[in-house]
């Protein structure tokens, strides 16, 4: 199973960008995809996660209502829209699969996701 983030890059405060998740290997449709982040010298965080059957997304606090994710069902993959960055979401963003399908309270840990991309780096300059 391989999972790959693309569509991070270098963009002003104020901007937008869409980050993709691709795999081989795995049905997304099945899956709930979490999306992660870690900043220079800070643990990598919690940023959301969509379920199976696009039940309820969740976002962490600090990107709701700036971040939406969403799924291209044709291209078996994941998005995350990101809009109105803020030097603060400057991390590597990573996605992951939990085969369980199932996003919920528990959906912020690391342990509850099967498998890794690489991550993709977002800068934000102010």
């Amino acid at each position: 199973v391989q999972l790959v983030e693309s569509g991070g890059g270098l963009v002003q405060a104020g901007g937008s960008l869409r980050l993709s998740c691709t795999s081989s290997g795995i049905i997304f449709d099945d899956a709930a995809i979490g999306w992660f982040r870690q900043a220079p010298g800070k643990a990598r965080e919690f940023v959301s996660c969509i379920a199976r059957r696009n039940v309820m997304p969740l976002y962490a606090a600090s990107v709701k209502g700036r971040f939406t994710v969403f799924r291209d069902t044709t291209k078996n993959s994941v998005h995350l829209r990101m809009n109105s960055l803020a030097p603060e979401d400057t991390a590597v963003y990573y996605c992951a699969v939990d085969d369980q399908g199932v996003c919920g309270a528990y959906s912020w840990r690391d342990s509850n996701y099967n498998y890794w991309g690489r991550g993709t780096q977002v800068t934000v300059s102010s």
